[in-house]
């Protein structure tokens, strides 16, 4: 079992390190952005609690981006699926089920941890200095096995690009904004709050914040997102093996 997530996973390391000169890059263009549109121009003399909007911001964009660089593995997926049929192979190795998506998820978990390491370097150029001790990483290492996992369930349905677009707007995307990455969510009405607590990137968020203002966390969000990350890893290895099949 082991040696076959291996080869999963360092192959996904082959082609990342490959293309790892275009993918910094792309992970710090969206923060720097953010920084620039919502840190200075709109958020300068914004104050949230006794922090300043750059500082609440930070955690926020570090939530969304390990939800958005772990969901990426999808589309990793379906380029083997449709263009190379690398899939097909994997088929016929003797791999199992379990090995292949762990070997996937350690893959998006790894890109995941990459990107929120460039926000990191990004923030320290800004002025902004937090604490990213354990707890920071462990919330970080919840939040990007949840949405591995769901990435590599939901490539195994889709059928087409198209579809893996249109998952993209329907879940990643109001769950980028919602998710308490850019405002407190105790700001929106008692209807929405209910609504988004039900969210993971909710108490991704709210975790991962915590840790990095040194606050007590709370723990129920950890437990909340081990058992949907739990919960969704075994949903990819039956979508798995119902593909196989």
């Amino acid at each position: 079992m082991i040696k076959g997530l291996l080869a999963i996973y360092l192959r996904e390391l082959f082609i990342l390190k490959r293309r790892l000169l275009r993918q910094i890059p792309s992970w710090s263009i969206s923060p720097i952005l953010y920084l620039i549109a919502f840190g200075y121009a709109m958020g300068k003399y914004v104050t949230i609690g006794n922090r300043s909007y750059m500082e609440f911001l930070i955690p926020g964009i570090a939530a969304m981006s390990s939800m958005t660089q772990a969901f990426a593995i999808s589309s990793e997926i379906n380029i083997s699926r449709f263009y190379w049929h690398i899939f097909e192979e994997f088929q016929s190795a003797p791999i199992s089920n379990f090995s292949y998506v762990a070997g996937e998820v350690l893959a998006g978990i790894t890109r995941s941890f990459l990107a929120v390491l460039m926000i990191i370097i990004i923030g320290f150029s800004f002025g902004i200095i937090l604490s990213y001790n354990v707890l920071f990483w462990l919330a970080i290492f919840l939040n990007s096995f949840i949405f591995a996992s769901l990435a590599v369930g939901l490539a195994m349905i889709v059928k087409s690009h198209s579809d893996q677009a249109m998952l993209n707007s329907f879940i990643i995307t109001p769950m980028a904004f919602l998710g308490g990455t850019f405002f407190p969510i105790d700001r929106l009405p008692q209807w929405a709050q209910k609504v988004i607590y039900f969210l993971p990137l909710t108490h991704a968020s709210k975790a991962i914040r915590s840790a990095a203002f040194e606050e007590n966390p709370n723990l129920s969000s950890y437990f909340i997102l081990a058992i949907i990350g739990i919960i969704f890893f075994f949903m990819a290895v039956k979508s798995v093996t119902i593909t196989r099949e």
